[in-house]
């Protein structure tokens, strides 16, 4: 490895080595292009495999970000040598490559495109809304599909929006933040603004949905869990030909009352054991975001 990208894989004053070396706590020291690895033998390997997964993305031209290297540990940390053997599906859109973090997140954008209907169920910070999104702007600029449904119920707002000042759009548009925060990353905001004017992006409060059926459409419902079971079967029944959905949610967040069972939770138990629909589980330990996000979500999980 020339001495440049060497500087670049290590960080200024070895700050990368010194973050992979405070989370795992092992000691690493550099000679060269050689490193040595010293601590417990789980924790050295897991510094092996986070540094060889840096160095991959090194080579691909990725700038090596704190973020970056606590990515590298949490997939290394998780999958193991699964992250250094293995190569990832990469999603390239307009403006980002986006690929998977770790085999949970691959697995699901490996159910998505091989299947019209995935559910990904799991914490926030797992990745599912983002790679649903990418997978259906790919869709779209691949002309394998027409338009982008974007569904999400409004139980704050108890579907009914009429009270809301304002046309559809701005009355259902804080619910749909997360998936608008994800197609500016990947169309930018001039263009997803254009799409949504012409009607090739379309978002709909869950309660428009009824009686419609979606041809060569990409349909993401998020936080499917506060949807009610009669919701939940509407929605899956508006798929038509050449259409693809994904539903999300998170079965720990359900803002239903609680005398009414989620849709979500219901169509897991009825529709398991079809083969065409795919269904991806996350846990704590997938969360891609700050590390302090996955031992939030850790404690809230163990505190019953």
């Amino acid at each position: 490895m020339p001495p440049e990208r060497l500087i670049l894989l290590c960080g200024e004053f070895n700050k990368n080595l010194k973050q992979i070396e405070k989370a795992l706590k092992i000691k690493i020291l550099q000679n060269g292009t050689e490193f040595d690895l010293s601590g417990k033998e789980d924790d050295v390997q897991i510094g092996v495999s986070a540094l060889f997964d840096l160095k991959q993305k090194l080579d691909n031209n990725a700038v090596i970000t704190p973020d970056l290297v606590h990515l590298s540990l949490h997939s290394a940390k998780f999958n193991g040598e699964e992250v250094s053997t293995k190569k990832t599906p990469q999603i390239k859109t307009p403006r980002v490559v986006v690929s998977g973090r770790g085999k949970k997140q691959n697995d699901y954008l490996g159910n998505i495109k091989n299947s019209d209907l995935t559910f990904g169920i799991g914490p926030s910070g797992t990745g599912k809304t983002f790679l649903a999104v990418a997978c259906a702007v790919d869709d779209l600029v691949q002309e394998k599909i027409r338009k982008i449904v974007l569904v999400r119920p409004a139980v704050e707002a108890g579907e009914k929006l009429g009270f809301l000042p304002g046309d559809l759009s701005s009355k259902i548009d804080p619910y749909l933040r997360p998936l608008y925060d994800a197609l500016h990353d990947m169309l930018g905001a001039e263009r997803v603004n254009r799409l949504v004017e012409r009607d090739i992006i379309e978002i709909a409060p869950l309660a428009y949905m009824r009686g419609r059926t979606l041809r060569e459409a990409f349909i993401i419902m998020d936080e499917g869990q506060n949807t009610t079971i009669e919701q939940m079967k509407m929605f899956l029944t508006r798929l038509g030909f050449g259409s693809k959905a994904v539903v999300n949610g998170d079965l720990s967040q359900i803002d239903l009352p609680k005398s009414t069972t989620s849709g979500l939770k219901h169509a897991i138990e009825v529709l398991k054991d079809v083969d065409s629909i795919k269904f991806t589980k996350f846990s704590a330990r997938d969360v891609v975001r700050h590390s302090l996000v996955q031992e939030i979500v850790e404690a809230y999980d163990n505190f019953n």
